[in-house]
């Protein structure tokens, strides 16, 4: 295996990272009934809402007092592994899935092993399989399988977002079949209309690339592709699919090349502002579509699909050297209540374990595609997880596409050698 020596680089990059976060908080207290908390969530967001709900229950249930200490993604991301390995650790934080981060974390042994809580509290009850998979890690840290080592309470996919206005203009009903999809882009382009609001500087069109693969994939190719269980074949039927349809709607009008250098805020806003009238992305939008979109709009999921791109989301992680885990487990189990999964629902979020019932109407829609996709196993993941590089090579590769600087093939061929060198510095 290769992956100790990955692992040693890894704690080597970040050592100076985590002396300036350490050098910029005085130190988390650990007094036995102070509970340290770090998130990265902001404080109007479905789940910092949720979790500071949680924060006041848990104070009056248990006593002890909350110590919440923001930090941001990249803080975390970037010093966790110097930071957890040492006194400064906090008892629970929110931490990043996957094989890169969560995994890293739990085969270096900085994790806290969950699986009796898991059993004595319920969680595992309380998740579908699909969700389970980015919180389980075997002993390499690669997900799937093995001990818990994290517990998310809400989750994420990605969808059709589309305005109903522009589609009730030019006459025109929710497609159900790839076909009919085709048909209704091909209906806007004949109106002067570029129907795809896309981004290829980052992760729209990327993702957009992964879901026509899902549309000719089964489960055996995702776990190939996501977990190592298989060769995954780049010149195969799935990535083929992908990237010679990405060129050819393109090459119809159905993505402008301009989208190589939008990033996914330039793609929303422009989505927002009735310039597109389709926008695939993900369900983090959709509060955001609530408060600022004039035009009337929906969501449906992606036709020709029973998979989509989507995962549990990032989870309450325990450090291995937190002080106080007996009070974190309690908080864990608070926000996976009802109540507290209802207050991520109703604010924009995808909740884990909801009541139907308690679900406002207008939030029903965005809860009820992402059960269906967890019901028939179609949580899918995202196509950058499989290495820690695939991010930027998924989307130089695709520009490239976009650009015509690059044929279908050629860029099928750069990311399968991109992708396999990634997975063998994991896997060996």
């Amino acid at each position: 295996m290769k992956r100790h020596t990955r692992s040693a680089a890894a704690l080597a990059a970040v050592g100076i990272g985590a002396m300036l976060l350490s050098g910029c908080s005085g130190g988390a207290s650990h007094d036995e009934d102070t509970l340290v908390l770090w998130h990265y969530e902001n404080a109007d967001s479905a789940m910092g809402i949720a979790w500071n709900k949680a924060i006041d229950i848990f104070e009056e249930e248990t006593g002890a007092k909350v110590q919440f200490e923001e930090k941001s993604f990249e803080q975390i991301r970037s010093t966790a592994s110097q930071v957890l390995n040492s006194d400064e650790a906090p008892d629970i934080l929110e931490y990043n899935k996957g094989n890169a981060t969560a995994g890293l974390l739990s085969s270096q042994g900085l994790l806290t092993n969950l699986d009796e809580q898991v059993k004595k509290y319920g969680w595992d009850e309380k998740l579908a399989p699909s969700l389970q998979t980015t919180a389980r890690y075997n002993e390499d840290g690669i997900m799937g399988s093995g001990s818990w080592y994290g517990v998310p309470n809400y989750g994420e996919y990605v969808e059709v977002y589309y305005n109903k206005d522009m589609f009730a203009d030019a006459g025109l009903e929710v497609p159900t079949t790839l076909d009919e999809f085709e048909s209704v882009m091909q209906a806007f382009v004949d109106e002067g209309i570029t129907p795809l609001s896309e981004a290829a500087a980052e992760y729209p069109l990327g993702q957009l690339w992964y879901q026509l693969a899902l549309t000719k994939a089964d489960r055996d190719w995702v776990d190939a592709y996501q977990l190592y269980t298989d060769d995954v074949d780049f010149e195969g039927p799935e990535i083929s699919y992908a990237t010679e349809t990405i060129a050819d709607w393109t090459d119809k009008g159905f993505i402008s090349p301009d989208s190589t250098g939008l990033k996914a805020e330039d793609a929303g806003v422009a989505f927002i502002s009735g310039d597109y009238p389709i926008f695939f992305s993900g369900s983090w939008w959709y509060n955001r579509f609530n408060t600022e979109m004039d035009a009337d709009w929906g969501t449906f999921l992606f036709p020709g699909a029973e998979m989509s791109p989507g995962s549990a989301g990032n989870m309450w992680s325990v450090p291995e050297k937190a002080q106080n885990k007996d009070l974190a487990y309690k908080f864990i189990d608070i926000t996976m209540r009802p109540e507290i999964q209802a207050i991520i629902g109703n604010n924009g979020g995808v909740p884990v374990a909801a009541n139907e019932e308690d679900i406002d109407a207008d939030s029903q829609e965005l809860i009820a595609n992402f059960n269906t996709l967890t019901e028939r196993d179609g949580i899918a993941f995202y196509p950058d997880w499989p290495t820690a590089t695939f991010y930027d090579e998924l989307n130089a590769g695709l520009q490239e596409l976009l650009n015509g600087t690059k044929s279908p093939a050629e860029v099928q061929k750069q990311l399968g050698e991109q992708y396999q060198a990634g997975v063998d510095d994991i896997v060996g």
